[in-house]
């Protein structure tokens, strides 16, 4: 679950099936009781349906929590005030060595940590361009860019385009934040 929507679909998913949610948040559901297996095949298959999977290897539960942390940060919070890099940030969420986390993301994500960080990033600026709602050096700033030469490049260099030229497109090529 990477946003609101997908929260309260699946929140709708519990419901359906009669399973007593806990709490539920980007990722992560805690239930008060064990699904029977009757009801666990159905959920699983309600999930599917709504384009969402039952995680239960603790390794992608892992995956899942560091890219959930990233859209986050990314998305609902700001960057600016964040005092420290994103790998000591994700060792001290997760509670676990940062070179262990960067190896298993890449391992299964077949992309590092930081490229998902900056695709994150980069979405969030596409978002802001199609909205007009912040400048390029507010952009820059909030999302902890040394410059805007920086954002610029770096955007350029994903997209294709420069910022002002993704702004005139008539057709603004987002990706949904789950299929990044």
């Amino acid at each position: 679950m990477v946003c609101a929507r997908c929260i309260k679909s699946v929140t709708g998913i519990f419901r359906s099936v009669d399973a007593d949610l806990k709490s539920i948040k980007l990722g992560v559901a805690e239930i008060e009781e064990i699904l029977s297996q009757e009801k666990l095949g159905r959920f699983k298959k309600m999930l599917e349906e709504e384009g969402f999977a039952l995680i239960d290897d603790s390794r992608m539960k892992l995956v899942e929590n560091i890219k959930n942390l990233i859209v986050e940060l990314v998305h609902y919070k700001d960057l600016d005030e964040m005092k420290e890099n994103l790998s000591d940030f994700l060792s001290k969420q997760l509670h676990k060595d940062y070179n262990y986390l960067s190896n298993l993301f890449s391992s299964v994500e077949n992309t590092t940590i930081e490229q998902y960080f900056i695709l994150q990033k980069i979405e969030k600026v596409k978002e802001w361009l199609v909205y007009d709602q912040l400048t390029l050096s507010e952009m820059a700033f909030k999302l902890n860019y040394s410059s805007v030469a920086h954002l610029s490049w770096q955007f350029k260099k994903i997209t294709g385009f420069t910022p002002s030229q993704f702004k005139k497109l008539k057709e603004h090529n987002r990706t949904k934040l789950e299929d990044l």
